[in-house]
């Protein structure tokens, strides 16, 4: 299977001032997929095989299988079927993942894959009724329900991973997609999303809302904790509340260079894991460990990293374990969640669309990865190859 290519909103603030405050999350994957499709002149819409569409909260405008509706209101043939799907963090990521082994299998040719989280119109946990059982028989403690509290709790898990250093990464990120904007990197994988406000009016989302130009670790230094007394977790290291859409088309390679379709990288393995729900920031380590193990891979041979910036945290806990530098120019180059957002069910597309730009900017490198924390206790990597591999020496890229 091979990732040909990824397009998202911009990503926005959620809440009342948000630039997508009335904009509704369906519209959202009405214009992604309808880029995807735009950028890709040779594939007949009749050929999509399946849309497949993560949310985390699968209600009012981001219910109704959306994978299905979204398809219709994109104006692909009605012959198209669609399906929602939904693994939290991981949504997106496991919309690649799940229709990736319907291509393997031969049932498909070609996916649009994505994920939604408006967050402004359904905050995290809006309608659900978790069980009183989780808390009253132990099986997890109540701060596994509070993302915030489970960064907090890897804290306390890892000592020597201090605020100071939170805050340092988190500067970094800042700075980092900060570069990458201003050298029209970020602009490449964005469709422009007409918003509208009973206020203002019409508008145009043009660029991501939530990132703090010239923030530095002072900056940062004296932000509030809201989870905890005294904590280490604030709004300036943790990715914020996000409103924002991916998708990618992902297809059989042979398939993708008849019609001429360009292939951005191609997926070799991915595996999800489970850990304790308290300290969830801790699943993309065995989630690593595990699709390395399965691909007959080592962490040497990874060139490039994609991490979900949840919380610095968590990204800091999956660097020592492996003994990365925090700021190794390996690990997300242009930036991330910290600085960008976080739409929840959105972010696992839009980490496979920058690692497939960044391959196509280095091709010494021949294996990335993306991986990400999942709420409740979970982890999932996908280790993807270069195509545009030229069998250098370059750190990852030899096998």
């Amino acid at each position: 299977m091979v990732f040909v290519d990824g397009v998202r909103t911009p990503f926005g603030k959620a809440g009342p001032k948000g630039m997508y405050a009335e904009t509704r999350a369906d519209d959202m994957v009405v214009k992604v997929i309808r880029e995807l499709m735009r950028r890709q002149p040779n594939l007949p819409p009749e050929r999509i095989d399946e849309v497949a569409v993560a949310a985390t909260t699968q209600i009012g405008d981001q219910g109704l299988t959306i994978g299905r509706t979204a398809a219709l209101l994109a104006g692909l043939p009605k012959s198209v079927p669609g399906f929602a799907i939904d693994r939290m963090c991981a949504g997106a990521m496991t919309s690649v993942t799940t229709t990736a082994g319907s291509i393997a299998f031969g049932a498909y040719d070609f996916v649009i894959a994505g994920g939604i989280e408006h967050m402004g119109n359904h905050p995290m946990g809006e309608g659900v009724d978790p069980n009183p059982r989780f808390v009253s028989d132990k099986l997890v403690d109540p701060s596994a329900m509070v993302m915030g509290s489970t960064a907090e709790n890897l804290h306390d898990r890892y000592p020597a991973i201090t605020k100071e250093r939170a805050d340092a990464y988190a500067a970094r990120s800042q700075q980092r997609y900060e570069a990458a904007a201003n050298a029209g990197r970020i602009a490449a994988d964005l469709a422009p999303v007409a918003t509208r406000s009973s206020e203002y009016g019409w508008g145009l989302a043009t660029a991501d809302e939530p990132p703090r130009p010239g923030t530095t670790v002072e900056t940062l230094y004296g932000l509030k904790t809201p989870f905890r007394p005294h904590g280490r977790v604030t709004p300036g290291n943790a990715a914020g509340l996000n409103d924002g859409a991916t998708g990618c088309l992902i297809a059989e390679e042979d398939s993708a260079r008849e019609l001429g379709l360009s292939v951005g990288m191609r997926l070799v393995g991915y595996s999800f894991a489970g850990v304790e729900p308290e300290v969830m920031g801790a699943g993309p380590v065995p989630a690593t460990e595990k699709a390395l193990h399965r691909a007959g891979l080592s962490i040497e041979d990874i060139g490039l990293f994609e991490i979900n910036e949840a919380f610095a945290v968590q990204v800091l806990a999956f660097l020592d374990h492996f003994g990365i530098a925090e700021d190794d120019p390996r690990v997300n180059p242009w930036g991330g969640a910290i600085a960008c957002g976080h739409p929840l069910a959105s972010s696992g597309v839009r980490l496979m669309t920058q690692l497939s730009r960044h391959f196509a900017e280095n091709p010494d490198v021949r294996y990335g990865i993306t991986t990400m924390c999942i709420g409740f206790g979970m982890g999932g990597t996908v280790i993807w190859e270069n195509p545009h591999y030229n069998g250098g020496t370059h750190k990852g890229g030899t096998q």
